[in-house]
């Protein structure tokens, strides 16, 4: 366990550095940036991290990242109600596009317009995770071209028959007329406060 804390510390440091620099580092740099002395200490860490999928080689054998993913840290909960203390530790770290993502091969990311489901919590300007190839259930928020028109709603089947419904009373059930495709369910929302 503390090896692989050790590891997620050293990758969130590697992440961290690309995503402000647009680059790798140097192993020059890794030892400063790892609080390390040496470069074969550097070089255990990218190998490890090579291991892990994270870090790989390019043709002219210069590192560069599997992902751009960021680690950060996960250091406990927060109450939504009424205030309660709250101890900041270190729990663990998360990468957001893991969380996020389960099936990134079939997942793609889309802008909302228009508050049709704004009592979902979806928000325009938002952004979706959009997963194709899985069945939606009753309730599940799918993406679907209806007669030839693109729409967010929740998903349900009644008997033979598909209604789409939105979160927002000014609009009304969607039943197909002639042709439904479903371009795929939302997994999940992303909204920026500050930008």
């Amino acid at each position: 366990m503390k090896e692989k804390r050790s590891l997620e510390t050293v990758e969130r440091r590697i992440s961290e550095f690309f995503l402000h620099n647009r680059r790798m580092p140097t192993y020059s740099e890794m030892t400063d940036l790892l609080g390390v002395r040496s470069k074969s200490v550097v070089h255990f860490w990218v190998k490890k991290l090579m291991a892990k999928g994270v870090l790989e080689r390019d043709s002219k054998g210069f590192l560069k990242p599997l992902r751009r993913s960021l680690l950060l840290p996960l250091v406990g909960e927060i109450q939504a109600g009424f205030p309660s203390p709250v101890e900041e530790e270190l729990r663990d770290v998360i990468s957001l596009d893991e969380y996020l993502i389960t099936r990134p091969v079939s997942s793609f990311i889309l802008k909302v317009s228009g508050d049709s489901m704004i009592g979902e919590g979806i928000k325009p300007g938002d952004l979706v995770i959009v997963e194709k190839g899985r069945e939606p259930k009753n309730g599940d928020v799918i993406l679907a071209q209806v007669d030839g028109e693109w729409t967010m709603k929740y998903f349900t089947k009644r008997g033979g028959r598909i209604i789409l419904e939105s979160a927002n009373e000014k609009y009304p059930p969607i039943r197909p007329k002639e042709e439904l495709r479903l371009g795929g369910i939302i997994t999940a929302v992303i909204r920026k406060y500050h930008r």
